[in-house]
């Protein structure tokens, strides 16, 4: 028997990276060795001391129950601390601090909190697919406001017509940026907040790429004076300590927003594995291995943006993230460069029009292999031009 979709599903698109997955199996099984470029899953493992730090927790009895919705009271103090060094941002762990299945289930609940229908989530695009999913899914509609190059890929505030603003609730920004690989500065922060107060919306900042870097270290949007009155900051640990797969983040900031937060949480999950808690306690106040997590990308940046330039791609290296992201040869859109990529290649590219209309032109790629691959990946992309 089938069943019709709700309405809401129809209004969301193929979701990008699982159409991707499909399109690398299909190639896999017909024998071809595939490298995949896609997906930004950090290859390295999860260190260590981490690791041990979760078998202990295993055997504890305790943590074999229901979790807190809200999360240990201990790991929301670990975030604390961790943000007041990194950041030298105070924060209550009792009431400006929550865990999370990832950043990705913070973000897309968010909405559910505080968009009702016809109101406005201001989404970038480029983007997190999940900005504008999520806003759909909760009957919001999407104000794609787009990053472009000659802006530093920052949004351009004045542009945003005040009916807009008016009724907007929630506004999506996303520095070090997936797909582009920019940072945002003070400035742009600043103007940001004002504008959030002057119209009474939410700034709801994905920080998930701020400890992958290169130069000099990301600001948080909470270190803005007056930000934590309209603000909030999703963190994961999933890029930091090579944590994917153990689905374990937080949100931090605003009060008010932050119980919001959980009380859609409430009605919806039942909080994180503290034995996972536990480890991301312990990865929160020592940062195993960060440095040379942060020294092998900068190594497989180098040498992927030394062997594209060879080739006559004119890319430049990103200041953060793990993301290349550089315009296609001429005479292809994104879609039609990635499928011959794929085809011709066996390599795995990310279209940008993937991320929004306004990423057309662009395609997005990671450094989440080996040098060695990175090389051969770039090599084999040549050939086809």
């Amino acid at each position: 028997m089938a069943f019709e979709w709700a309405e809401r599903l129809k209004k969301l698109p193929p979701y990008l990276f699982a159409a991707i997955d499909e399109a690398k199996k299909r190639k896999v099984a017909e024998g071809c060795d595939v490298i995949d470029l896609g997906v930004g899953d950090p290859d390295m493992p999860t260190p260590r001391a981490i690791v041990e730090a979760m078998k202990r927790a295993l055997e504890n009895p305790a943590y074999h129950r229901y979790p807190s919705y809200e999360g240990m009271l201990r790991f929301r103090q670990a975030v604390a601390d961790w943000y007041k060094r990194r950041f030298n941002v105070e924060l209550d762990p009792t009431s400006e601090v929550t865990s999370l299945i990832g950043s990705k289930e913070g973000i897309a609940h968010l909405p559910f909190a505080f968009v009702n229908p016809g109101d406005y989530v201001i989404v970038p695009d480029p983007g997190y697919p999940v900005y504008h999913g999520s806003t759909v899914l909760a009957g919001g509609i999407p104000y794609h406001v787009p990053l472009k190059m000659e802006n530093s890929f920052l949004p351009d505030l004045e542009s945003i017509p005040e009916e807009v603003l008016k009724k907007t609730r929630i506004f999506f920004v996303n520095y070090p940026n997936n797909p582009t690989s920019s940072l945002a500065n003070r400035e742009f922060f600043e103007g940001l907040i004002k504008l959030a107060k002057d119209y009474g919306f939410i700034v709801a900042h994905d920080a998930a790429y701020s400890e992958i870097y290169y130069e000099n270290p990301p600001i948080s949007v909470l270190e803005i004076d007056g930000a934590k009155d309209v603000a909030v900051e999703f963190h994961s640990l999933s890029k930091t300590f090579n944590m994917t797969g153990w689905r374990i983040g937080m949100a931090v900031g605003n009060p008010d927003v932050i119980r919001g937060l959980i009380k859609v949480k409430t009605n919806i999950d039942s909080g994180v594995f503290e034995a996972i808690q536990e480890a991301a306690i312990y990865a929160l106040e020592n940062e195993p291995e960060t440095d040379e997590i942060r020294l092998r990308y900068k190594r497989r940046r180098d040498v992927f943006i030394e062997v594209l330039k060879k080739n006559g791609f004119d890319v430049k290296p990103p200041k953060a993230t793990f993301y290349i992201w550089t315009p296609v040869p001429e005479g292809y859109d994104s879609i039609s460069f990635a499928k011959r990529v794929l085809e011709e290649a066996n390599v795995v590219i990310t279209p940008g029009v993937g991320f929004g209309k306004f990423g057309e032109g662009y395609f997005r790629m990671t450094l989440c292999i080996s040098e060695e691959r990175l090389e051969e990946a770039a090599n084999r992309i040549a050939k086809v031009l």
